[in-house]
């Protein structure tokens, strides 16, 4: 099957090993040169979130002929050699039976189910102010919104209202964990949204590519959150652009899961 996956240009890799860290499926080691490699294809989900811990530029996504990513296999793999709290990050164990999987991490995966995914699922808490106390008031804000449809399937990249416009695309989670969304990053805009993890995203990358090259936009920001399968709607937008052969430059805005903006 053709599919994303990581490539590893050797000679930039200076042996740093973060991404063997940042990899939660255990895909990338080092060797015995101290460069990063690929395990197995089959530990890597293509997601790249290695990607945005090397310093010097050696780990690309490419698209080829690869054999599918196996959570199971990676969830089996990180067990072994990491250990069943490391395991419980891999990607995709929490949606699939992942045959493979040690039984002895069963029972304990049943009854803690929120435990289980990548690290981008991962349950916790957010504190904040209650909202009461004399003197606190919710201030009904107006929405920004200025079209319809807004997900990335739904829209045509040839609709009138993009013409022109300053362009939003943004992760799902976006506008729920920021609450100044509307005010702070949709003012003004035109939206597209899309999860880079949950969405089939075939099609993605030229229905993007079409819609920037008609479209003369003026500006064009990406919103994600923090966690690292979000990163990978920005580099579909990436290849977008350069799809289209416009000269636009994309934005950044990157949302942590506690609501607070960090770029």
């Amino acid at each position: 099957m053709k599919r994303k996956i990581i490539e590893i240009e050797s000679d930039l890799c200076d042996g740093c090993g973060l991404c063997t860290t940042a990899c939660a499926e255990g895909a990338l080691a080092l060797n015995e040169e101290n460069k990063a490699v690929l395990v197995k294809e089959i530990y890597c989900d293509g997601l790249g979130a290695c990607l945005d811990v090397c310093p010097t530029g050696a780990l690309k996504i490419v698209e080829r002929e690869s054999a599918g990513y196996d959570s199971g296999a990676a969830y089996e793999h990180v067990f072994k050699t990491r250990g069943k709290e490391a395991a419980r990050q891999v990607h995709g164990i929490g949606e699939t039976s992942a045959p493979g999987r040690p039984a002895e991490a069963a029972p304990e995966r049943k009854r803690s189910p929120l435990m289980a995914g990548c690290p981008g699922s991962a349950a916790c808490e957010i504190p904040g102010e209650s909202g009461e106390g004399e003197g606190r008031r919710a201030a009904a804000a107006a929405s920004e919104l200025r079209q319809w449809p807004i997900q990335l399937h739904l829209v045509s990249p040839y609709a009138p209202y993009f013409k022109g416009s300053d362009l939003l695309i943004a992760a799902d989670c976006t506008a729920f964990a920021l609450g100044g969304f509307h005010p702070d990053l949709l003012r003004g805009k035109r939206l597209v949204i899309a999860c880079p993890k949950l969405d089939d995203t075939d099609g993605y990358v030229e229905k993007l590519a079409e819609l920037i090259k008609q479209n003369s936009l003026r500006s064009l920001t990406v919103a994600i959150m923090t966690v690292p399968c979000c990163s990978g709607l920005y580099r579909l937008v990436e290849e977008a652009v350069e799809r289209s052969g416009e000269a636009i430059a994309v934005q950044k805005s990157v949302i942590h899961i506690d609501g607070k903006r960090v770029a």
